[in-house]
């Protein structure tokens, strides 16, 4: 049982400073503030608060901006509100909006979830892992729980863009070392749901949950994740953790044995 949530965020602060090196990202120092710059293929990761940094000041985030815009690189922030709360206001003076997300860690007395046998967990070889990686993008491109219209055959289609091959490559090289695993529900062949998580030592954050949109309110992304977390914990992992879309997607997690222990943050510029 989690008795104290504050107690968990030093471990998760730990986590997210060295996610990022562990994933072939750059460190620049500016202060209170480090910037990951991702040196190969991949995602494009962002400024946070460096460890034991102290408070952040509007122009920290400039600085800071202001080299994301010289490497052309998404101006963005990501970082535990409880921890370092004087970065909202900073990010905000700077003209950047900051979203919050329910920042949950797995109870080590949750009761696991039978395994659905529609879900598992795809290898690095697995012919389906190019529709398990492109499932997310479409599910993200249409936000929230209400079924959509992209489907089978929009899948189909985004499939056959040459970026999404280039995750399958980058994401079979992560499954091979050891840096990712993958979960999918699939479905007369077809990939419905997939996420993914990260370890990094026995910690491990599952990300990148998404539904096909017209295969929603199906219970495929909790099954996923529920996956995702018997795999982490069979291979060692001691605490689970993730940042849900709203409290609405967090009360679903709450299902799995996830509890509340703080507020996630990112800031971005404005669409």
């Amino acid at each position: 049982m989690i008795t104290n949530p504050s107690d968990r965020l030093p471990e998760l602060e730990r986590y997210y400073d060295a996610a990022p090196r562990a994933g072939g990202a750059r460190a620049e120092d500016f202060g209170p503030l480090t910037l990951f710059v991702q040196e190969s293929d991949g995602w494009p990761y962002y400024g946070r608060p460096a460890l034991g940094g102290g408070e952040v000041s509007p122009a920290d985030v400039e600085r800071v901006l202001a080299r994301q815009r010289e490497l052309k690189v998404p101006e963005s922030f990501e970082w535990v509100a409880e921890t370092t709360p004087s970065l909202r206001a900073a990010a905000e003076a700077a003209g950047l909006s900051v979203h919050t997300h329910p920042l949950m860690v797995l109870d080590p007395s949750a009761v696991r979830v039978p395994a659905r046998a529609d879900v598992r967990v795809l290898g690095a070889a697995d012919p389906l892992l190019r529709s398990a990686v492109t499932v997310p993008m479409l599910a993200f491109a249409a936000p929230g729980t209400a079924v959509g219209e992209a489907g089978p055959a929009e899948l189909a289609v985004a499939e056959r863009e040459p970026a999404s091959e280039g995750r399958r490559v980058r994401v079979s090289g992560m499954i091979e070392s050891g840096r990712t695993a993958l979960a999918a529900a699939v479905r007369d062949g077809v990939v419905l749901c997939s996420g993914q998580y990260i370890p990094v030592g026995d910690v491990a954050e599952v990300v990148g949950v998404g539904t096909l949109p017209s295969a929603r309110r199906q219970g495929l992304a909790l099954a996923v994740t529920a996956a995702l977390v018997a795999d982490a914990l069979d291979r060692g992992a001691r605490t689970v953790f993730l940042s849900a879309g709203d409290e609405d997607v967090a009360r679903l997690y709450a299902r799995l044995g996830f509890r509340p222990v703080g507020t996630a943050l990112i800031a971005d510029r404005p669409l």
